[in-house]
């Protein structure tokens, strides 16, 4: 039997207290502040955000480190990003967001290999300045195609005080102006990864567009000039986004930073309109980018075939007639595509529930591709979100969606059994604990070596993944816990 809106938000309001008395006085009092229920006609979805997580609680964040390397740098192809420190924290982000690209490997593009100075015991105690010097002497010989370097530091180097400036700025020097880039995202800074990607986009911001110059003086603008900005080519989703662009009408001369180069991050001063996908990763170099050089910028979602046409029409309103009538021609190009698409699938998930708990703009941008489907987001929430993205989560969400903002293992599990969703979309920390409950589940951060699921090609690949993942007989061999105890 399915509940009212009142009925809804009375059982969430239930839920979450019977969460909280587990938790000791002062616990239960900070975590109330991150759980909550959406009520229309609010600003915001009522949560508290960005605040520290509470020690001995089982959150789902990760660092500084990762938000920097794993996000906003690794991806960057035609440069090598050391992870300055002990090994452990970059074999742990080696190659680990499936982040596609075009190039040779080891030749003149590295996403997928791992650079580290391997720090040990007496690096702590006499420094690594000469470690890491020796490293990009290293890289200079063995990989001389490459366009550049990026110094990742992690913890060690902000408590031992290592000089990465002074290292880069000498290097620099040595090898003929290289562009290398020191990063401070030790992972202690903040309260989780978010702030490696403000502390990312600030590198760029001082050591590339700072100091580019007009480096590539042969590069020709038109006035259809656009970058694409926080998407990270997971399972080819750029690449997905990029052809609906030009078939409108305009030019992609930069992608930030899936299959993106040095070049492009040089050149993207000169694009006549920037569009951001990942809002939390990349809204400060998009701001920094109208503020200094006069860039506009509008955030797209490119997830299911209606968010994608209200996109496409924003993003032409920011050009001539050709282009607002290039994006009406692709949106009637793939319409019955997509109506296919949504015959075929639509009747098998019509109706199914979904909970999701993710990083980035996911928790909102997604649920779009699930109501074309006629699947219904009963909760929602971020890993690392801030109060701005919850505003923006506002637009998305249906009243009475239960809301969590860094919620733990065990919060989580108790809402999955208790709202007993047909479909949970979040990490790969989460997807074996539900998968072991007998709920159907999706890795939707890295679309569970899926891919791609932006654009309209993606739509096909997500509304045939979610289907597969629901409607897979092997549920009918394990029972999930309310079924086992009904």
């Amino acid at each position: 039997m399915s509940l009212t809106v009142e009925q809804t938000k009375q059982r969430n309001k239930d839920l979450i207290k019977e969460v909280l008395e587990v938790y000791p006085d002062k616990t239960a009092k900070r975590r109330a502040k991150h759980l909550g229920t959406f009520e229309e006609g609010k600003s915001d979805c009522g949560v508290k955000s960005n605040v520290k997580s509470v020690p001995g609680v089982m959150t789902i964040r990760g660092c500084a480190y990762a938000g920097s390397k794993g996000v906003v740098w690794g991806p960057i192809k035609d440069m090598i990003h050391i992870s300055h420190g002990p090994v452990g924290c970059g074999q742990y982000s080696w190659a680990s967001r499936r982040n596609y690209y075009i190039g040779t490997t080891g030749i003149d593009t590295f996403v997928t290999m791992q650079f580290t100075s391997d720090f040990q015991e007496k690096d702590i105690v006499f420094g690594g300045d000469k470690k890491l010097e020796k490293i990009i002497d290293e890289i200079e010989e063995l990989f001389p195609l490459n366009h550049g370097i990026t110094v990742q530091s992690e913890c060690p180097i902000g408590l031992i005080g290592d000089d990465i400036e002074a290292v880069s700025k000498k290097k620099s020097k040595q090898y003929e102006g290289k562009t290398i880039v020191p990063v401070r995202c030790e992972g202690f800074r903040g309260v989780s990864q978010s702030l490696g990607h403000h502390i990312a986009n600030d590198a760029v911001r001082d050591w590339i567009f700072d100091k580019a110059g007009d480096k590539h003086p042969e590069f020709q603008t038109t006035p259809y000039d656009v970058a694409i900005i926080g998407d990270y080519n997971i399972g080819g989703d750029a690449w997905s986004s990029r052809i609906l662009l030009e078939e409108m009408g305009l030019r992609v001369i930069a992608q930030w930073s899936g299959d993106g180069s040095l070049a492009e991050l040089e050149n993207t001063p000169k694009a006549k309109l920037n569009v951001l996908h990942c809002y939390r990763s990349m809204n400060y170099i998009s701001r920094h980018l109208e503020e200094k050089y006069g860039v506009p910028w509008v955030e797209y979602n490119f997830f299911g075939p209606t968010k994608i046409a209200e996109s496409l029409r924003t993003i032409a309103g920011f050009f001539d007639d050709k282009i607002k009538e290039g994006a009406e021609r692709v949106i009637a190009k793939y319409q019955p595509l997509m109506q296919a698409v949504i015959d075929k699938y639509r009747p098998r998930l019509e109706g199914k529930k979904v909970m999701l708990y993710v990083g980035g703009l996911r928790p909102r941008h997604v649920i779009g591709a699930y109501e074309d489907l006629g699947m219904e987001i009963v909760g929602t929430g971020y890993e690392f979100g801030h109060n701005d993205d919850y505003q923006r989560t506002t637009h998305y969400v249906k009243d009475g969606t239960l809301i969590y903002d860094d919620v733990t293992g065990f919060e989580f599990e108790k809402f999955v059994e208790s709202v007993q969703p047909d479909l949970v979309g979040s990490g790969i920390k989460e997807k074996y604990v539900f998968q072991k409950m007998g709920v159907p589940f999706r890795q939707m951060h890295s679309w569970d070596y899926s891919g791609p699921y932006h654009g309209y090609d993606g739509f096909a690949i997500f509304a045939r993944d979610m289907d597969m993942a629901i409607n897979n007989p092997v549920w009918g061999l394990t029972k999930t816990p309310w079924k086992a105890a009904a």
